[in-house]
Parts: C-alpha cells; structure tokens; sequence
C-alpha cells in the first residue's frame, strides 16, 4: 500500500503497517539514510540481547559484523490501533536469509519485529530472532539441538 495524506487521515493501521514495510525494505537494501526517514528523533531500536541502537545505520553496522549479507522474507504484517494514544504496534514477522561472515547460507531463522509508529513515525522496534541460537549451536555452546 502506497503512503498518501489520505489514508494516513483515513486508516491509521494500514498507514502505519505501509510506513513499517517500506523501513523494513530500505534497511534491507541497506539503506541507513532511506531507512530513517521514517523514524521520528529519539527512536530507539532494541536487538535481541538487549543491544540498543539509535537508529538504523549503528543496526547496519552491526549486521555487518555479523551477516556477509542478510534479508527479511516476510510471512505477515500485523497492526493494532492503541485508541488512547493513537500509537499504532505492528508486528512483522517471517524468516531472515543470507549468509553468516563465513560463507554458510541460511533461509529459516525465525524473527518478529515489534514497532510502535506515533504521528506517521516509527519511534520504537524490539527485534527477535533466532540468530544468537544458530551461532551458540555452531560454536558447541548450545544447551539443545535446533
């Protein structure tokens, strides 16, 4: 869905839930810059582990670290209105791809990202997925099998 003046003032979920989706698309690109022109001043980004980010290009910075690449395949978008802030919380969820630092691909490590957008901006996201598991397991450090 297409971001215009009308819907925002129309239908606050799906604008929220099309601010959401096209973050998500220029961070995968990446595109820092595109990416947070969607958050509002203050935003804050929490990683799994309790990693806080200021906003999208310190989050680009650690993927690179981490990822030789890495992408979202998204499986839904979810949204609901809070009518006594007019915050909207959406969820996106789905599988991450790509391939770690050391060459090994991967398509199925689960993640759900949880934003609150206010005004026509994201001011917060928790991410989850399960990439520290896959990286506890291939260290022999897992405390089950995956």
């Amino acid at each position: 869905m297409k971001v215009t003046a009308m819907t925002q003032q129309t239908d606050p979920v799906a604008t929220a839930k099309a601010i959401v989706e096209s973050y998500l698309e220029r961070s995968m690109v990446p595109d820092p810059e595109g990416a947070a022109a969607y958050v509002s001043d203050g935003f804050k980004l929490v990683f799994t582990g309790g990693r806080v980010f200021a906003g999208p290009a310190e989050s680009a910075a650690f993927n690179a670290k981490r990822y030789d690449w890495v992408k979202k395949k998204f499986l839904r978008t979810d949204a609901a209105l809070d009518e006594a802030t007019g915050e909207v919380h959406v969820y996106n969820t789905g599988y991450l791809y790509g391939a770690w630092k050391d060459g090994t691909t991967f398509e199925t490590n689960r993640y759900l990202d949880k934003f609150v957008v206010r005004h026509g901006k994201i001011v917060s996201t928790d991410v989850w997925n399960d990439s520290a598991e896959i990286i506890l397991h291939k260290a022999g450090l897992a405390e089950a099998e995956l």
